[in-house]
């Protein structure tokens, strides 16, 4: 780190203490996964860096995905012990000896779990988007306050360096006037275009306990290089299809918008609408849209968005961001940098990169599929959780800013079904004047589960 990178970073420490409330928080913590596969190992690992942890259970109902994940704890852990392994979360919770629960499941998966590790006790760190309907998401705030837990949702980039830097050096100054205008976006080739065959899940997979609330659909995944080979709908083809949650918008427009809701001290949107749907990738399984733009209208300026899974991207150095207008210059935003563009000008005035710390830990240049650039900002997040833990707050990313940010994400999906604009009533929770819009805010549960929302 050269004198003018640790400046750089010096400021941010002191301008955001939550990110390093600690160096390592030293008090023991329990914790549980559910949910054994890439993100959920992440989150998990991040924690163990920065905290004295004893992983005490893990959940998965893929039993080899479970076993891996138990190895690669132990030898994180460097211990031969193995954390106890279970297929269904309720038995695991049915222990009610754990500190901290990370849930990482599939996002129709996230509501059910998040519910009954608050009910049992368990402070929660729960993957974005909290849920696949807006109703699920208040069942979930409720639960949180009922049993005074506290959750963190994974929207991590209100912990991450780089763009906390962005916030204090420009946004909060006003160094960008009157704000006018946001746009968030997401240019990325992600929607799965395959159309594989039906075939029978691996016996090590339990596809009937994965499908859980959602529809049963056929089992139809394409290989992609699971163990034997096997086609497995966890290793992202879940993600092609709205049985299991909100496509690109509930992906990722939820991490750029709650960035500018949380830049910004935005609540919620006044009216949100969408337009869009499946333009040009005709041929694929997928259901998502390929083509989407979202309006989320709030008090102090409109936010937009749009993604397209095909083409090129609008700025090919911003093909994942966030971009702000106002009348005194042009904020820039994206997970690998951040700018500050004056009036007129075509290089920055101002810029930021992300935090690497392969000094403090190695094991990120060798850990397998790691988001490096990202890893900074997870381990200041569970921190915050340690954090908002001890001293028994809301955490920067409380269950309350996920619900809203969630919300937010599923009603612009509403809007492109119906095809018109909602007007949302935050304080009653529903759309105004619009009854068959209100039916879609839950939507069926499969028989042999119950909805949270009754």
């Amino acid at each position: 780190m050269n004198r003018r990178d640790f400046i750089a970073a010096s400021t941010t420490l002191a301008a955001a203490p939550h990110l390093f409330a600690a160096a390592r928080a030293e008090k023991r913590v329990r914790a549980g996964l559910i949910g054994c596969g890439w993100y959920g190992k992440c989150d998990l690992l991040r924690l163990m860096q920065v905290a004295n942890t004893e992983v005490v259970s893990l959940c998965d109902v893929d039993k080899k995905m479970l076993a891996g994940a138990a190895e690669t704890v132990a030898a994180r852990a460097k211990t031969d012990k193995k954390p106890r392994t279970y297929v269904d979360y309720k038995e695991m919770l049915k222990e009610k000896d754990l500190d901290v629960v990370l849930i990482a499941t599939p996002d129709h998966w996230h509501a059910l779990p998040m519910i009954a590790a608050v009910e049992a006790g368990a402070d929660v760190y729960v993957q974005k988007p909290i849920s696949v309907d807006v109703m699920e998401g208040h069942a979930m705030l409720e639960a949180a306050r009922k049993h005074k837990r506290v959750v963190q949702v994974g929207t991590q980039r209100r912990s991450t360096p780089h763009l906390i830097d962005a916030r204090e050096k420009v946004a909060k100054p006003g160094l960008l006037g009157k704000i006018g205008y946001a746009e968030v976006y997401c240019y990325y080739h992600m929607r799965n275009n395959a159309t594989p065959q039906v075939s029978k899940p691996p016996e090590y997979f339990d596809y009937d306990a994965w499908t859980g609330p959602a529809p049963l659909r056929p089992y139809d995944p394409p290989p992609y290089g699971g163990p034997n080979g096997d086609p497995l709908p966890h290793r992202g083809w879940w993600r092609a299809f709205m049985e299991y949650g909100n496509g690109i918008v509930g992906d990722m427009c939820i991490h750029m918008l709650d960035m500018v809701r949380w830049m910004f001290d935005l609540g919620w949107p006044m009216k949100v609408s969408s337009a869009g749907g499946i333009l040009v990738q005709k041929g694929a399984r997928s259901n998502i849209s390929d083509t989407q733009t979202a309006t989320f209208d709030f008090p102090q300026f409109p936010v937009t968005w749009t993604h397209r899974t095909w083409g090129s991207s609008a700025d090919p150095e911003y093909p994942w961001g966030a971009t702000i207008y106002g009348d005194k210059g042009t904020l820039k935003l994206s997970v690998h940098k951040w700018e500050f563009f004056p009036p007129g000008q075509a290089k920055p005035k101002l810029s930021g990169t992300p935090l690497f710390e392969y000094d403090k830990y190695p094991e990120d240049k060798t850990e397998k599929d790691l988001e490096q650039h990202v890893e900074s900002a997870i381990r200041a997040h569970v921190l915050d959780l340690l954090k908002a833990r001890e001293t028994r707050s809301k955490p920067v990313a409380d269950i309350e800013q996920g619900f809203i940010s969630t919300a937010s994400c599923i009603l612009a999906n509403l809007s492109m079904r119906l095809g018109r604009s909602l007007t949302w009533d935050a304080a009653k929770h529903v759309i105004v004047n619009d009854d068959e819009a209100n039916k879609l805010l839950k939507r069926p549960y499969r028989t042999g589960y119950t909805h949270p929302a009754g």
